[in-house]
């Protein structure tokens, strides 16, 4: 009763199949002054089933008939968003009960009842968007032939399909039937499900992505605690598997078990999830145009939870986020650690898609200026200091240093000696091509070229249009050792002898052009795909998916290939790689239909041309001028 009173008005709905631990995400100690309600959080939210076999890791390929099922509750403690926090139910909801249609607010809030989606045998949904009845079918792109190898691929991708209350909820990582060991790649990543769920969304099926968008963002509310610390409010997990625990007679228990790096190889932060989860619920909004998901009040909340984490003040002197090494798909010791481009690239996108799909009210207002903000100091930074080419190379082999200066030249005190004899030899002579270096900080720039920050960085606009082309000339230029046998290097060159001794510390995962020391991904061809055809270039794209296709399929569907022009499969690469799948599928479906993959990157973004982000002339420091900051981004 003091927990129905501590929720107000919120209506108690009791499922009769899918039952929550209720209250444990909830601070107690902050909320809750009874005693008796004061424990620890329960590591799993739970579904109870009757008459199931009770398998420890319980896999199954949904059916048309998939009912939804949720257990979201409000657990946050930022001052931005707990207004709007406890205004949440936390209430358990259901389909499976059929007394349960809505979600419902406390307070007598004017919030309009959201219906959660049913999902019945072969019949066809119907949504109503903006006031109009849309048909979604099960293949949005009729008179398309699919080959043996697509045919293929969809029917490896829907096995690998994961389970939780009946409901389809992510992907595994891989499904290899030959692997007796997986380790944690049967696990759903969201970093990994990303391209599985634009698969899904561009053949029309959405459900999957919703309710992997639902249940991970119950997740975010956890109580995380790794050697006695825990990490920030609105960490969302590395991934998380669906178990199955064995209660009396002829029931079990289905539990959700989230790892937010406390069991990761190297307890590495899952920094880059959060910003994938926001990504994909936008694209869910784009492709479907069904936005009332993001416009619910727990995914608002969400998703000011992420931005407070992230835009959060610290010690830092620049705009980019400060990160450890390994926390994003480079997820070993690679020597990223600091500003790295891929972590940049996805917190500019992330920042974008949050400032798009945030309702604008009095408790978001300051948040969402914050954000504008942080955009326009982002990209002039990256634009202006990450950018190198033929010239820009020749200047830093030039700079002078221990410059101390508010007008210096040498900004970061980069010893010339960093130019690398490699670099000096690799780079084309034309103007016309460059790239993003790996990453900038105090007497330190990483040449390396990381294939997917700069692809990122093409799809959300980080990079100037003159930046972006040059990128994509560069891949052209450079296709034996970017693309190669097997598109597409990770990362570009090798870390090898002392470099690698040092730098990795010996890692024999890592070992030269292996894995993620310059191996090759062929997940990374949707991202280039995308990236190409909002450049006007499918037929690189169509280049590259067609090297694949020619392999993948034979090859057993690669995690990654080995060798300098990735030539034969890793030597520890796992086969039936969920997203390389989903990759080669999201593809080959983009090249078909390019006119959907606008809605999958960003424009760029006129008015953040318009923010001036330097305010120090009060005290006497020089201003970059509002024309000096369009000459950057315009070029």
């Amino acid at each position: 009763m003091n927990a129905i009173t501590f929720l107000g008005n919120s209506t108690m709905m009791i499922p009769s199949q899918c039952i929550l631990r209720a209250f444990t995400r909830i601070s107690p100690s902050k909320y809750i002054r009874d005693p008796a309600f004061r424990s620890y959080p329960s590591r799993f939210s739970s579904c109870v089933n009757q008459n199931k076999n009770p398998e420890s890791n319980r896999i199954l390929t949904p059916t048309n008939a998939v009912p939804f099922c949720t257990d979201r509750q409000s657990s946050v403690t930022t001052a931005q968003v707990v207004s709007e926090a406890r205004s949440l139910s936390a209430s358990t909801t259901c389909a499976n009960d059929p007394t349960v249609g809505k979600i419902h607010t406390k307070n007598g809030l004017n919030v309009k009842p959201l219906d959660l989606e049913r999902l019945k045998g072969d019949e066809k949904d119907e949504e109503v968007i903006n006031g109009d009845d849309k048909r979604v079918n099960g293949d949005c792109y009729e008179g398309i032939k699919s080959n043996e190898s697509e045919e293929e691929a969809w029917r490896l991708l829907r096995d690998s399909v994961v389970t939780y209350c009946d409901s389809p909820v992510g992907t595994m990582a891989a499904k290899d039937p030959t692997d007796t060991l997986p380790s944690n790649y049967d696990q759903v990543f969201i970093r990994d499900f990303v391209p599985s769920a634009l698969a899904f969304l561009l053949k029309g099926e959405s459900e999957i992505v919703r309710n992997f968008l639902l249940h991970t963002l119950q997740l975010q509310s956890w109580e995380k605690t790794v050697d006695c610390y825990s990490p920030g409010q609105g960490l969302m997990p590395a991934s998380f598997k669906v178990r199955t625990l064995p209660l009396e007679e002829d029931k079990f228990e289905e539990v959700l078990d989230p790892d937010f790096g406390e069991a990761a190889i190297g307890r590495v932060a899952p920094v880059d999830s959060g910003l994938w989860w926001i990504i994909l619920l936008r694209a869910y909004g784009k492709i479907t145009g069904d936005y009332s998901l993001q416009e619910r009040i727990d995914v608002q909340t969400g998703i000011k939870m992420i931005a407070n984490l992230c835009l959060a003040d610290g010690f830092d002197m620049f705009p980019t986020l400060l990160v450890t090494d390994g926390s994003c798909m480079i997820d070993r010791r690679m020597g990223i650690h600091g500003h790295p481009l891929e972590i940049q690239a996805l917190f500019y996108s992330a920042l974008r898609s949050s400032r798009e799909m945030l309702t604008v009210n009095d408790s978001s207002k300051n948040i969402i200026k914050t954000i504008s903000n942080r955009l326009s100091a982002l990209s002039f930074h990256i634009r202006e200091n990450y950018w190198v080419d033929k010239n820009k190379i020749n200047e830093i082999y030039r700079y002078k240093t221990e410059e101390y200066s508010m007008d210096a030249t040498n900004k970061f005190n980069i010893y010339p000696e960093q130019v690398s004899p490699w670099l000096m030899d690799w780079v084309p002579e034309s103007s016309d091509c460059g790239f993003l270096i790996g990453n900038l900080q105090p007497a330190h720039m990483d040449f390396r070229f990381f294939t997917l920050g700069n692809l990122l960085s093409i799809i959300s606009s980080l990079g100037t249009p003159k930046q972006n082309q040059a990128i994509l000339n560069l891949i052209e230029e450079k296709w034996d050792d970017l693309v190669g046998h097997m598109p597409l290097k990770i990362c570009y060159p090798a870390l090898e002898s002392s470099e690698w001794h040092i730098i990795t510390g010996s890692d024999p995962k890592n070992t030269p052009w292996s894995y993620h020391n310059g191996g090759s991904w062929p997940t990374l061809l949707w991202q280039f795909t995308l990236a190409c055809i909002k450049m006007g270039r499918p037929e690189l794209a169509e280049k590259a998916v067609t090297l694949a296709e020619k392999r993948l399929q034979a090859d057993r569907w690669p995690e990654y290939y080995d060798t300098r022009n990735g030539k034969f499969i890793g030597k520890q690469s796992r086969l039936y790689q969920t997203w390389t799948i989903a990759g080669f599928l999201t593809s080959k479906q983009l090249l078909q239909n390019p006119e959907i993959a606008s809605s999958l990157f960003w424009e760029e973004d006129l008015e953040l041309l318009e923010t001036c982000v330097c305010v120090l002339t009060k005290a006497g420091r020089k201003k970059c001028s509002r024309a000096a900051a369009k000459s950057q981004i315009l070029i």
